[in-house]
């Protein structure tokens, strides 16, 4: 299929609502994005990639990497993982406390903040560097070797990480956390603060659409591994919005605040889109109405 019609379709579509909503503003290396850019990509399981706007534009990934971390700690040690996170939309905000004192300690799912670092911890301990084993990856899923940290935004998150210490010291404090909590949210800050275009996240994610095959034939998960993580994308990927995303998009999906979302159609296609305006939920505006009308107009889903 010739996804650049299509996208260039999408793209006039939500012209009106690039630049709605607000960038990061509790990060402030995002706080001073454009919030102007728009960029849509498509990845087709043989690696072509179409794209329109800004889609070669890095920006910050921030959480859209959780998803990644998440398929390599299920790669590297197996379902013992879910021993220490659970798999269930949170219904709160992403660095929400109350959940996990409630629950003693076990984060609801992989992608909420508390969720995400007991992933990076894990990855830690299996690899001995979990920041630099995800980029290594991406590096080469993507096939650009150009990716890299933005110190700037590391910086920026450290400086502002009084609520993600919170919830490390607290999971630790119920022994849920096994390395140093300072060197955990190193490595936790420095995955958050990696850069990718719409393309390069387009590229990197196929291996979800291709039931687990990596860019190179070679398996990294299991066909029932890659089914659990399309999973709990669409029903957890969207921070406390993942019944709005599923309801109108309809497709596994991971979003971050600094404006990136990618989505699986499995067996088909991926698709990462970019615009730094958010929703009250930490969304890209124009980026989940630019999903909700591919899916529309093309029929791709998984309903």
């Amino acid at each position: 299929m010739d996804y650049q019609p299509l996208l260039e379709q999408i793209a006039a579509d939500v012209a009106p609502l690039v630049g709605g909503g607000t960038p990061a503003e509790y990060i402030p290396a995002l706080a001073s994005v454009d919030p102007g850019q728009f960029g849509m990509a498509v990845a087709d399981l043989d690696g072509k990639v179409y794209g329109v706007g800004d889609w070669q534009v890095p920006f910050s990934a921030q959480s859209i990497t959780k998803v990644f971390a998440l398929a390599l700690a299920l790669a590297e040690g197996g379902d013992s993982l879910w021993e220490r996170v659970g798999r269930e939309p949170s219904g709160n905000p992403f660095n929400s406390l109350v959940q996990l004192e409630y629950e003693n300690g076990v984060p609801r799912n992989p992608f909420i903040n508390a969720g995400a670092l007991v992933v990076t911890d894990r990855l830690q301990t299996l690899t001995g560097d979990a920041s630099s084993e995800l980029l290594e990856f991406l590096r080469q899923e993507s096939g650009n070797p150009e990716l890299g940290f933005d110190a700037e935004v590391a910086a920026s998150e450290q400086s502002h990480g009084d609520r993600n210490a919170a919830l490390a010291h607290f999971m630790a404090s119920y022994g849920n956390i096994d390395n140093p909590v300072p060197t955990l949210l190193d490595h936790y800050f420095w995955q958050c603060a990696i850069e990718m275009s719409c393309a390069d996240l387009a590229r990197a994610a196929r291996f979800l659409a291709r039931h687990g095959l990596r860019a190179d034939g070679s398996r990294l998960l299991t066909r029932s591994e890659a089914k659990q993580v399309n999973a709990v994308m669409l029903t957890c990927g969207t921070y406390d919005a993942a019944g709005e995303f599923a309801y109108r998009v309809g497709l596994p999906g991971k979003s971050g605040v600094g404006g990136g979302i990618v989505a699986v159609v499995p067996g088909v296609c991926t698709l990462a889109v970019w615009s730094p305006g958010l929703d009250p939920h930490g969304n890209s505006v124009a980026g989940v109405a630019s999903l909700d009308r591919f899916t529309t107009l093309t029929g791709l889903s998984v309903f």
